[in-house]
């Protein structure tokens, strides 16, 4: 079994703005974006999709899922919910609040949002519901910390270092399930 995680494309939302669970449009056209990924996809020979395409309930993700085809849209696959910073630029968050997150990236809510391990239980939550007993490739249009933070639980590292991970907008990432273990394809493709 394959699971292909897909990053949505670029936003419209100046850069350097914290937006996490904050609905913001894709730069481009949809429709635009799902032709160049299918091409992508195509050409890297990854599994086709036939059960439709998991995606998030924010339109940076559905709209690219239901220019692709069917979208089955999970709340559970939203980003990493950041409370009070939530369209805020980073630079404009108080500098100590931040530093006290990253002290603690794992536990820590200074903002008010999310934890990163509620996160991690969101999202491994709906991978175990939706991924345990499937035996066709599962493909998923959605964010930056969902793709790590489900990359991190398979391959079994930590979560915290996986928010690191570089994964650009668009980003294909593959991996695979032989017998229970799990491996990576590809990342960042």
């Amino acid at each position: 079994m394959d699971l292909v995680l897909i990053r949505h494309p670029a936003v419209a939302v100046d850069e350097g703005v914290c937006y996490g669970q904050t609905d913001v449009p894709l730069a481009r056209d949809a429709q635009a974006s799902a032709l160049e990924l299918d091409a992508r996809l195509r050409v890297l020979d990854v599994p086709a999709c036939v059960d439709g395409w998991h995606t998030s309930p924010l339109r940076r993700c559905a709209s690219l899922a239901e220019a692709l085809g069917a979208a089955r849209i999970d709340a559970r696959l939203a980003e990493l919910y950041f409370g009070a910073w939530e369209g805020r630029a980073w630079n404009d968050i108080d500098r100590a609040l931040i530093d006290a997150w990253a002290a603690d990236v794992e536990h820590a809510r200074p903002h008010g949002g999310e934890s990163l391990a509620q996160f991690s239980e969101r999202v491994t939550g709906w991978f175990d519901e939706t991924c345990s007993s499937a035996s066709d490739a599962v493909h998923v249009i959605a964010h930056a910390g969902v793709v790590r933070v489900l990359a991190a639980h398979l391959l079994r590292v930590d979560g915290a270092s996986a928010l690191q991970w570089p994964l650009a907008f668009g980003g294909i990432v593959q991996l695979r399930r032989v017998d229970t273990v799990w491996a990576l394809v590809r990342w960042n493709a």
